[in-house]
Parts: structure tokens; C-alpha cells; sequence
């Protein structure tokens, strides 16, 4: 293909189009590949893959292999879902859960998600969705921006006691957070001091510059 050839010398724009949840989303071919940005990040595909690749590699592959329940908050083009189904090769089940419908058609149309085995995709509220699922999970990966945005129901003491709830013992939380202010960092540390001694906490910071991982692991 030309334009993915082209790529390699300079960002070929093939999709965008104004969501009124995630404003500009952008399809282009980068480098060989395909990825979606928002007016000032990137959402899938791009450094956000390497990103949760990392994360998913700071949990170990084989551990994941072994799960059966994986819960995705913020699919976007479902990068992630790729990296456990294609190169982690996941066998079990995913469930996805995305606010914007816009983004779960150019996942489906430019990046093949709906052709993914053994995944679901919700159109809902990562908060609804929590409040409603009667499902428990080994693996809850939490990666909501609205562009470079994070919510603040993030990281509010109800949400993480909920998404506490739902993870099985021995499970793990993997949190992708961007820390571009003082006020960012001092908030990542309020929500590190959220866990008891009933959780392992690590945290990673400047993954990807801007980005900040946090993987949680359920002792008890």
C-alpha cells in the first residue's frame, strides 16, 4: 500500500472526524502502522500501545496467559485487546467498555476489533459499567482520557472501592495515568495511598514521558 509505505516518511492522514465526547479523532498511517489521536494525544496504536505493553509486561505475560476474566475501561481503537489476544495470546474473556460510539466504529471499521475473538465491547460508562457488572475480574485495565483529560471519578475513594471489589484475589489493577502538572503527580500519590496492606502497589513513572503506570495486585 502506498500511502502505509509514504508513512515511513511523513504522517498519512486517511480519517477525522469531530466526536462530540472525544472532540477531533484522527485516523493516519505512521511509520507502517495505523493509529488514532485525539487533537493532542494518542489514543491507540501509537505510544499508548507501548505503554499498557509495558504495564501488561510488568504483570508478566504467563501470569496474564492464566487468567480468565480481563476487564478494559477505555478501549479506544483497542490496542490493548490486540496485545492480549495477538502477542500475549489470551485465550479467555475481555470485556471492553467505551463512553464514545464514534470510537467504537473506527475501532471496528480501521482496526478489525469486532473480528477479535473472545472479546465484548460495551457502549457505556466505565462508572455505570462498575456499578452494574455482577462479573469479578483477574485483570481490570483503566485507561479513560477525554484527549489529555482524566476524569476525576478516577481517582474519588467510591470508584476505587468498587473497582476493588471487582477484582479477584491475586488479580491486578492496571492503571495508565499522564502527569503533566505538579498537581497530577500530587494526585497519583493520593490515590497510591487509597491501598492497604491487602495490595501491592507499584508505581512507574515517565513511561513514555508524560505517562505514569500503576499496577496493583490483590493480596487479600
Amino acid at each position: 500500500m502506498f500511502k502505509r509505505f509514504l508513512s515511513y516518511f511523513i504522517p498519512i492522514n486517511i480519517y477525522k472526524r469531530n466526536s462530540g465526547i472525544s472532540t477531533t479523532l484522527e485516523v493516519t498511517w505512521n511509520n507502517g502502522q495505523l493509529v488514532l489521536d485525539s487533537k493532542r494525544t494518542n489514543y491507540s496504536y501509537g505510544s499508548l500501545q507501548r505503554i499498557l505493553r509495558k504495564g501488561l509486561h510488568y504483570i508478566g505475560f504467563e501470569r496474564i496467559r492464566a487468567f480468565e476474566n480481563i476487564l478494559v475501561l477505555g478501549v479506544a481503537g483497542g490496542s490493548v485487546i490486540k496485545t492480549l489476544v495477538n502477542e500475549i495470546q489470551f485465550k479467555g474473556k475481555i470485556t471492553g467498555v467505551e463512553l464514545d460510539p464514534e470510537v467504537i466504529e473506527i475501532a471496528n471499521t480501521y482496526f478489525g476489533l469486532a473480528d477479535t475473538p473472545g472479546v465484548t465491547i460495551v457502549n457505556d460508562d466505565a462508572f455505570e459499567f462498575v456499578l452494574k457488572t455482577k462479573e469479578k475480574y483477574d485483570l481490570i485495565i483503566i485507561d479513560i482520557f477525554q484527549d489529555t483529560v482524566m476524569p476525576n471519578f478516577l481517582f474519588e475513594e467510591f470508584f476505587i472501592n468498587r473497582i476493588n471489589f471487582l477484582l479477584n484475589v491475586n488479580g491486578f489493577i492496571l492503571f495508565n495515568t499522564m502527569t503533566l502538572s505538579k498537581k497530577d503527580k500530587e494526585r497519583n500519590e493520593a490515590y497510591r495511598s487509597c491501598f492497604n496492606e491487602n495490595y501491592s502497589v507499584r508505581m512507574y513513572p515517565k513511561v513514555e514521558d508524560h505517562n505514569e503506570l500503576f499496577t496493583i495486585k490483590k493480596l487479600g
